[in-house]
């Protein structure tokens, strides 16, 4: 049994919790409480030397062997004790925790079908993927919350490649999430150390409790992160490697300067419309992109690399955005630039590229302006397929961008244009910084490709074909709004709302009676 079987079959463990009035937002996080206890045994099951982290009462058999009412308060003190626990980790990790499930009964048959998993099979793969896989499959079933902006793992694993992180580095991701690019950037480097045994005792100790650190604004998702990590071998210091906190306020800038930056930030603007974000940074703006990339930049040593999923706002945003581009350019070598293809992030539509950049020049890492000679950019968009569950984006749609990279992180490999042979029709392009300067005003948009599903203007369909084809659209997705509401128990509302919206329709008809 493979671990995406394994997934599959906690995936469908769903359907008891929703049989118990839990709704998608919160499958994951019930699971994951149960799963972290199962996990924790298995582990001490396959090793003798690795000791329990759960206290007595607070353990797998102590649930198994119970059933009923008592099974269930049982389940609800033992997430209020480990709330509460000597263990800095394990208290953040079951802080505020609470189970849902109102059934003695489904609690037991949750019970008993991860008693019935193979979990020789997962120790085998890796208990810690279990934790990825099913918060995937969470973000690609589901049309709502941390889903949309979940970063899928080829990406994530092209980047690292790219980066390349190396032992004794300082890795931090202010937006973790759930922890993947950590845990990717942690794996990378075991996988070049055999596990870390190539290092000494003192180099070990610093790769799992200092070198990577990241920040999450919701307590949730830290939950899940600091589970992710743990069952990784990933400890961090004593608030866990990822800490609870915002990285666009106070918790952010106390963060110490680190070699790599590994992120993708969330989109959108700071809440309460056009306030500041940081004291401390230079450009003040509600825009979380162009905060999030002034954190970046202004947080990398000298020399320091970093690799942030932007969307396409931050390239040509005026203002503002233009004083955070030629800041980024002056301060650090923005070498490349991957354009991402639509329709790879859980919420569609979301146009999104990779920033690669270096702080300071390549012959001066101290220097501060005027670092940026020329960008490459790569456009995996145009003319690439509509991605989604019926067509994957994977490994094999990044690897040509991997090649045209280069062997080093800072950009510096020998490049050319037309990589393909086929060339102005080449992805992969060098601009200027006097070109960017001069003829783009400081714009990162540029484009030369022409998509072939564009349309001409002149092969337009007649605009009341046009016009009833957005109405479809718009009444298909009003359908599955209704959809996602009824799921998350908003039936009354979804009534309301028909009702009202009815009501419109009533007075458009008959305005339009009276004009004729």
């Amino acid at each position: 049994m493979t671990n995406s079987d394994i997934v599959q079959k906690l995936w469908n463990l769903c359907d008891v919790l929703r049989d118990d009035g839990i709704n998608y937002s919160d499958y994951v996080t019930e699971l994951v409480l149960l799963l972290f206890i199962k996990m924790e045994y298995e582990q001490v099951q396959n090793n003798d030397s690795f000791g329990h982290k759960l206290p007595e009462g607070a353990r797998w058999p102590d649930l198994a062997g119970r059933s009923g009412v008592n099974l269930l308060d049982h389940y609800r003190q033992m997430l209020l004790d480990l709330g509460k626990n000597h263990d800095p980790l394990i208290a953040a990790i079951y802080a505020d925790a609470q189970t849902r499930l109102k059934e003695p009964r489904h609690l037991e048959q949750l019970i008993k079908s991860l008693d019935g998993i193979d979990w020789f099979s997962a120790r085998q793969d890796g208990l810690g993927d279990l934790y990825e896989g099913l918060l995937e499959k969470n973000a690609s079933e589901t049309k709502s919350g941390a889903g949309q902006y979940f970063t899928p793992r080829p990406l994530i694993d092209s980047i690292i490649r790219c980066i390349k992180p190396q032992p004794g580095e300082t890795i931090q991701d202010p937006a973790a999430g759930t922890a993947g690019f950590l845990i990717a950037a942690d794996a990378y480097i075991k996988s070049q150390t055999d596990d870390y045994y190539d290092l000494d005792a003192k180099a070990q100790a610093f790769q799992r409790n200092r070198a990577f650190v990241g920040v999450e604004l919701v307590p949730g998702t830290r939950r899940l992160a600091l589970m992710n990590t743990r069952r990784h071998g990933m400890e961090g210091d004593e608030e866990g490697v990822v800490h609870l906190g915002n990285a666009l306020g106070q918790t952010g800038a106390n963060l110490p300067k680190v070699d790599v930056i590994l992120s993708n930030p969330p989109f959108g603007t700071a809440k309460g419309g056009g306030g500041p974000t940081r004291d401390d940074l230079t450009y003040r703006t509600s825009n979380k992109q162009l905060a999030f990339l002034q954190h970046i930049y202004r947080g990398l040593k000298p020399g320091g690399r970093a690799a942030v999923v932007l969307p396409d706002n931050v390239l040509f945003e005026a203002g503002v955005g233009t004083d955070v581009r030629r800041d980024l350019m002056d301060k650090c070598n923005l070498h490349t630039i991957l354009r991402l293809p639509t329709g790879i992030f859980y919420a569609q539509g979301v146009k999104t590229n990779v920033l690669f950049f270096q702080k300071g020049a390549v012959e001066n890492p101290r220097q501060e302006e005027g670092c940026t000679k020329r960008v490459w950019i790569y456009d995996l968009r145009s003319n690439m397929p509509s991605f989604g569950q019926r067509t994957p984006f994977g490994p094999k749609h990044l690897k040509p961008f991997a090649d045209a990279f280069g062997d080093t992180p800072d950009g510096e490999s020998p490049r050319a244009e037309n990589v393909e042979g086929i060339g102005e029709t080449s992805r992969f392009r060098s601009f200027t910084r006097d070109y960017i300067r001069n003829e783009r005003s400081d714009s990162l948009d540029i484009s030369w490709l022409k998509d072939d599903s564009s349309l001409d203007a002149a092969d337009l369909p007649a605009p009341e074909v046009l016009a009833g084809e957005a109405m479809a659209e718009l009444t298909e997705a009003l359908r599955e709004l209704e959809e996602l509401m009824k799921a998350l128990g908003a039936g009354d509302e979804v009534v309301a709302q028909k009702q009202l919206m009815a009501e419109v329709m009533g007075l458009m008809v008959a305005q339009e009676s009276v004009d004729e």
